[in-house]
């Protein structure tokens, strides 16, 4: 994998580049479709490539080892072949989904044992094996297994997390770095930086991580932001962070979120973002746009026969209509779910995109604050 920046805003820390893999190019700052078992919610891969123009996906380590099994996965020859996706993949090593499963995991040294949320069997991940299933899944970027500290923890309990992220990190590096990529195409990994809300553990975080980087880090992920803490100190840690992170890298903020959230984490230098909203709230119902946002469920749209977003970009924007869209939603009809998922795909596209724009241009922060408000008015 090879990041070059192409250009930066000199008003703020934005910067548009390009990265490379073996499925292709992938231009930042970048919004990454969620597809946790290998499939973006509602959405065809041929919409995601020729109408969203998604350029990157998303699995998750944890639901794909759990169903199908990394037997079904190796014998269909990695998620690409599986899912029919011949653009990259990066996966989630499925820290986060383990340690959401309060009470029925438990965390060692070694690693972390937790209950199937499907049947109840007990499983393991280590740093080890779970290098050895990101390499069976056959993302182009890999994630490090480490442990996701809530946002609201004392700096007692964050640094004792930390500690055992950077022991976990220390052997999955080792891991990776001591074996190879199973589908003969390459695969990089990239380090989470914790440390909560506690300046001093980011830097311990960010110093830690680049003592093990041999070259054959690709990038930098930045993890436990928007897990209970403030949107503020959010902010302050990207401040923190990413100015002594490589230039020469990308920066992954995980699972960030608004429109709002992801200019402001691109003004303060992020390059790649996912998350799960634009599909789960449009499954839902709501819809962001240039404009704000639209609850379509709201008795307003009934007899509204405009076009659901004039000035977007999807099909679905300018073919139905907010009273059609409105009537699915009350109908329960899962038309409605994918109409909303896809608009919403494309409006986070969008946004990167006219941001990147923006970066090369050198008027990004000047055009960042005069939309980031209305982005998040409610119409």
């Amino acid at each position: 994998m090879h990041f070059t920046k192409i250009a930066s805003d000199p008003a703020s820390s934005a910067r548009a580049g390009v990265f490379t893999t073996d499925h292709g190019q992938v231009e930042t700052p970048i919004f990454m479709p969620v597809g946790t078992v290998g499939s973006v919610k509602g959405v065809y891969h041929r919409d995601l490539k020729e109408d969203i123009g998604a350029q990157i996906i998303l699995g998750n380590t944890y639901h794909l080892y759990l169903r199908p099994g990394l037997g079904t996965m190796r014998k269909a020859g990695g998620l690409h072949n599986f899912a029919g996706w011949d653009r990259p993949i990066l996966t989630d090593s499925g820290g986060f989904q383990v340690f959401s499963l309060t009470g029925i995991r438990k965390l060692t040294p070694d690693g972390c044992t937790f209950s199937s949320h499907i049947d109840g069997s007990r499983h393991t991940f280590t740093p080890e094996n779970n290098v050895d299933t990101q390499r069976i899944i056959g993302a182009d970027i890999i994630m490090a297994f480490d442990e996701c500290c809530p946002g609201d923890a004392d700096e007692k309990y964050a640094e004792k997390s930390l500690k055992l992220t950077q022991s976990w990190l220390e052997r999955f590096c080792k891991r990776f770095d001591s074996t190879e990529p199973l589908y003969g195409y390459s695969q990089t990994m990239f380090p989470i930086i914790q440390g909560c809300v506690y300046p001093s553990l980011r830097k311990q975080a960010v110093e830690h991580a680049l003592s093990l980087d041999n070259g054959n880090r690709g990038g930098y992920a930045i993890g436990g932001l928007a897990v209970g803490e403030p949107t503020e100190e959010m902010y302050r840690m990207l401040e923190l962070v990413c100015p002594i992170l490589p230039d020469d890298k990308p920066r992954y903020l995980m699972g960030v979120g608004t429109p709002a959230n992801i200019l402001e984490g691109i003004a303060r230098g992020v390059d790649m973002f996912d998350c799960v909203m634009p599909t789960r709230n449009g499954r839902n119902g709501m819809l962001f746009t240039w404009d704000g946002i639209m609850n379509m469920r709201n008795r307003k749209w009934a007899e509204d026969f405009s076009p659901i977003d004039p000035k977007g970009t999807s099909f679905v924007d300018t073919h139905y209509t907010k009273a059609y869209l409105r009537h699915l939603f009350i109908s329960g009809e899962m038309f409605a779910a994918m109409i909303a998922s896809e608009h919403n795909l494309a409006f986070y596209l969008d946004l990167v995109r006219t941001a990147r724009q923006h970066i090369i241009d050198g008027d990004f922060l000047r055009w960042k604050e005069s939309v980031v408000d209305r982005l998040m008015t409610r119409l």
